[in-house]
């Protein structure tokens, strides 16, 4: 009985604090409002909605949906061969674009950091720039063109490394390795940036310490001191890489069109765009995301544990 008590009054004083410390902040929580409010209505309900949907045969032409249970979700796994096929493209983009961009946003953003203030601010803008501009695309359709002029089939054929113009954008083998590349290219968004702030809030003094404690080159001090220091940063670029590598679909049908050839760049997302924008079969498109939810919330707990231990 005792112990209950303690456990109510340790709440009630978790809560105290809580409001107490609303309260001493109350001009930052103002200024988050506007943002938290459209997170909400845009963001939390939609996703929060989509497992009711999902149980529900919920055509826009129809009117009110008939609810089918766990219909749509037998139908994905079990008589949905190009959904199982998505499941295949999905994992292999996670797979190749959630790592590698993880990696290379973290040594650019390292590599930048050493730089003076002036060229971190260029290279900054060279590398997230990608990211935020959807000309891009037409950019990587005329490397990959699939005539001679193309750039990339013009460099291979002046080689001799090729006698014929590959076509990139249309030939199965080729569409997942292309669109993978321009992912990994513009990928360089949020994560990018926030593990650019994270080296620029590194309190410098601590790599003195370092130095007194025995730490005697780069490497050493990015084990012990830097990747330590940056634990929110980590994690907030991992949550992103994760979101980014899981719900690609823009840029496969930028690149290659939709549907593309023997649906070589179909992901999970391309999937719930077809059926909840092009057959406005929301039930069915609720199943797939809320699938695609569930994956993803798995994979971020994980990282939760492993990058746990930088988060004090």
């Amino acid at each position: 009985m005792e112990a209950h008590q303690i456990g109510l009054k340790s709440k009630k004083e978790r809560r105290r604090q809580l409001w107490r410390q609303v309260r001493q902040n109350r001009d930052v929580y103002l200024m988050m409002l506007p943002f938290m409010v459209l997170f909400f209505v845009f963001t939390v309900i939609p996703v929060v909605m989509s497992l009711p949907i999902g149980l529900t045969d919920f055509d826009m032409a129809k009117f009110p949906p008939k609810f089918v249970g766990l219909s749509n979700f037998y139908n994905l796994f079990l008589n949905d061969s190009i959904f199982i096929h998505s499941i295949r493209v999905t994992l292999i983009f996670a797979v190749f674009t959630g790592p590698i961009s993880y990696i290379l946003s973290f040594l650019l953003a390292w590599l930048i950091n050493e730089m003076r203030p002036v060229l971190r601010v260029i290279f900054t803008l060279i590398f997230y720039a990608p990211s935020m501009a959807s000309g891009v695309y037409a950019v990587w359709q005329l490397i990959f063109s699939g005539d001679s002029y193309g750039i990339a089939n013009s460099a291979l054929m002046n080689l001799g490394i090729t006698t014929s113009a590959i076509q990139w954008l249309t030939d199965s083998n080729y569409i997942l390795p292309v669109v993978i590349l321009v992912q990994l290219w513009v990928s360089m968004g949020a994560g990018f940036l926030a593990m650019r702030a994270g080296f620029q809030n590194i309190d410098r003094s601590m790599y003195e310490a370092g130095a007194i404690e025995g730490i005697r080159n780069r490497f050493q001090e990015l084990i012990y001191i830097t990747i330590p220091c940056m634990g929110p940063s980590l994690m907030f670029a991992a949550v992103m890489q994760i979101v980014s590598a899981f719900t690609a679909d823009i840029v496969a049908r930028n690149l290659v069109g939709f549907p593309s050839t023997d649906y070589a760049a179909h992901t999970i997302m391309t999937h719930a765009f077809d059926y909840g924008w092009v057959r406005f079969e929301m039930g069915y498109a609720s199943a797939i995301c809320m699938v695609l939810f569930v994956v993803m919330y798995l994979c971020n707990r994980l990282i939760s544990k492993v990058l746990g231990k930088y988060m004090d």
